[in-house]
């Protein structure tokens, strides 16, 4: 997400939800709340879980297949101004690289709720996505893939990818 054009996160973890897979929420059948997550690609899905977390997910298919890839983790690259009003003046350096750390964490953080639900993730938005930077494609990055966690069904699909040595990477 940018504020006032200043890159703040760096995406590092992920999981992909698609057609056939137990824990996507497209796997019934469509409904109200998942409408989205049926295309067209590159929209915003969010969603609340238990009632108080919400969970940013990008829509990657074309209309009308249910696929999504949830962000897990983001690393910040700054922390601006507006910020650290929500960062307990305690944290340490560690504790703030986690402060995102988890798809709950990470719009609690941003202030990512039901109203970003199904806006296009492209420039003009309240948020948006970017291709990475130079140096980005250059850090020498080593790419996890595992099995997804936090579900119940689909657990041995190998759907989770995250970078390796990443403080901010979800715990498991």
């Amino acid at each position: 997400r940018k504020v006032l054009a200043k890159q703040i996160t760096k995406l590092i973890e992920t999981e992909a939800y698609a057609p056939g897979d137990p824990a996507c929420h497209g796997y019934r059948s469509r409904t109200p709340r998942n409408a989205v997550m049926f295309g067209p690609p590159g929209m915003s899905y969010v969603f609340l879980i238990y009632g108080m977390y919400h969970c940013l997910n990008i829509v990657t298919d074309v209309d009308g297949v249910p696929s999504v890839v949830l962000i897990r983790a983001l690393q910040l690259e700054s922390v601006p101004d507006w910020l650290w009003e929500h960062i307990p003046k305690q944290k340490s350096k560690s504790q703030i690289s986690r402060l995102a750390a988890g798809p709950g964490k990470l719009c609690r953080l941003l202030n990512i709720d039901l109203s970003l639900n199904g806006l296009p993730l492209e420039v003009e938005q309240p948020m948006w996505l970017e291709h990475r930077t130079p140096q980005f494609q250059q850090e020498n990055l080593r790419i996890v893939q595992t099995t997804r966690i936090g579900i119940t069904k689909g657990t041995e699909l190998p759907w989770r990818w995250y970078l390796a040595d990443c403080d901010a990477v979800s715990k498991e």
